[in-house]
């Protein structure tokens, strides 16, 4: 068996796949389907301080390869989470990370000083990126003094690993990446969805109440394995690769691409245990290719010498 721990800040995870955000729900809604202890870790649903209601429906779209969700980081609040959820998930055999969006920088800063203080929440990532919610999303991950600030701010309130979760929905990835880095983060997540929409032609009417909303799936691989790519070509810090992963192929692609784990989001809707399998397959992979540690996949991309698009912009 290959060598398949990864370190975050001091947090160890003993596989390098996750389950992300939004996908899982708060990580105890599928215990009886698959083992959480075979995961490297959890990524909470979002959590704001108080609770939402989210967006009206139909906020649930499947498109060619993939689907769009308008959920609006409905969720429960960060209280009524520690009260139900937490003391199930602190009972799992896998690092839990909490996910956390706001409204406001003050209203991450007190999210997240309320759940540092409590036993089974190993690290956070810091949602900047939603594309489908008025307040906050956005409006803070298009903005790389705004990205700085919420980093800095946050950074000072715990020591506990510190993800930022980026947008794909601007023009250079690495930009938001160094923001992140020089401001503290630990790691940043790449990516999150991308804007889409969809349209009904006999009522010629938007598909989703909110018009747009995110689109992921295995039709956003491309473009997360090219802003993957950029980002770790840009920092020292860890990126976590997210968008479109179906299979250990896929996640053993985002890895030779710089990422140093993933995040498997939208295969969990067809089947909960495919994060498992996900990592099990990548041992597969090591073992028939006698590679010792996954580790050394990271980053390994062989390019023809040619200067990319990329390459031009870092």
């Amino acid at each position: 068996m290959a060598k398949t721990a990864f370190t975050l800040a001091g947090l160890t995870l003993k596989n390098r796949v996750l389950v992300a955000s939004g996908t899982y729900g708060y990580g105890d809604d599928t215990l009886d389907l698959a083992d959480p202890a075979k995961l490297g870790g959890i990524v909470t649903k979002s959590l704001s301080m108080k609770p939402r209601a989210g967006n009206p429906p139909p906020r649930i779209v499947e498109t060619s390869s993939g689907m769009l969700n308008s959920i609006g980081l409905a969720n429960i609040g960060v209280m009524k989470f520690i009260e139900e959820k937490l003391p199930v998930l602190r009972g799992l055999s896998t690092a839990i990370i909490a996910n956390i969006a706001a409204s406001s920088i003050d209203e991450y800063c007190q999210v997240l000083e309320v759940l540092n203080e409590q036993e089974g929440v190993d690290g956070f990532e810091i949602n900047v990126s939603c594309p489908n919610v008025r307040e906050g999303g956005l409006n803070f991950g298009t903005s790389c003094p705004m990205v700085s600030e919420i980093t800095a701010r946050l950074r000072k309130l715990t020591r506990k690993p510190l993800i930022i979760k980026l947008t794909p929905n601007v023009t250079h990835i690495s930009e938001f990446a160094r923001a992140a880095q020089d401001a503290g983060a630990d790691a940043v997540s790449v990516i999150n969805t991308l804007i889409g929409m969809a349209i009904n032609i006999h009522t010629r009417r938007p598909m989703l109440a909110t018009t747009t909303g995110g689109l992921s799936g295995p039709a956003i691989k491309p473009v997360a394995l090219a802003k993957v790519y950029e980002a770790s070509r840009a920092v020292k810090i860890p990126v976590i690769g997210i968008g479109g992963i179906m299979n250990a192929n896929d996640a053993i692609e985002f890895l030779i691409a710089g990422a140093s784990a993933v995040q498997v989001g939208t295969a969990n809707f067809v089947d909960p245990a495919a994060g498992i399998k996900i990592a099990e397959g990548m041992n597969t992979f090591c073992d028939e290719n006698r590679i010792e540690d996954i580790g050394s996949l990271v980053g390994s991309l062989v390019t023809t010498g040619n200067v990319s698009v990329v390459d031009s912009w870092l």
